[in-house]
């Protein structure tokens, strides 16, 4: 079936099983890797995608429900200010280290600065909370979104 939806910024068609994951999907038919596989099952956010404007796990999204709508994966996402704020910010804390989780907490770092351009730290756990590592520790990852919500300020609120 051919399935038609926007995805970072552009109308593709898809000729492919509405069943199919999005994850997958996205990786064999458009080769955006940026998306893993981790769990499988939702808890990792491996493969966070926002499906209009929405943080979403792409493992759990049958392709039939993005038709008509918009999906913007970190290879969308990487061409913004936003992204150049966050990837900085969070280089600077020492967030990252092996960067296999870092795509998907990149998503919803932002996803929660745009909803909540000045979260406490409460706030960034909750907007993080579907996102695990296993190298870095949250704290260094909190300390990078404080550090991006102070540089993005303005950015944030527009």
């Amino acid at each position: 079936m051919k399935v038609e939806f926007k995805l970072n910024g552009k109308k593709v068609n898809v000729d492919a099983d509405p069943a199919s994951r999005l994850l997958d999907v996205l990786r064999e038919k458009f080769g955006l890797t940026g998306v893993k596989e981790g769990c499988g099952e939702g808890e990792c956010g491996a493969c966070a995608v926002l499906l209009d404007g929405r943080l979403v796990h792409s493992c759990l999204v049958p392709l039939a429900n993005v038709i008509g709508k918009e999906v913007i994966t970190i290879e969308g996402l990487k061409n913004t200010k936003e992204y150049k704020i966050i990837e900085e910010a969070l280089l600077d804390a020492g967030s990252v280290q092996c960067g296999f989780c870092t795509p998907g907490f990149v998503m919803a770092i932002y996803a929660l600065l745009k909803s909540n351009p000045q979260p406490d730290d409460e706030e960034i756990r909750k907007g993080i909370s579907g996102n695990l590592c296993r190298c870095t520790g949250y704290q260094m990852i909190i300390d990078g979104v404080k550090l991006a919500a102070k540089r993005g300020e303005r950015l944030w609120k527009a």
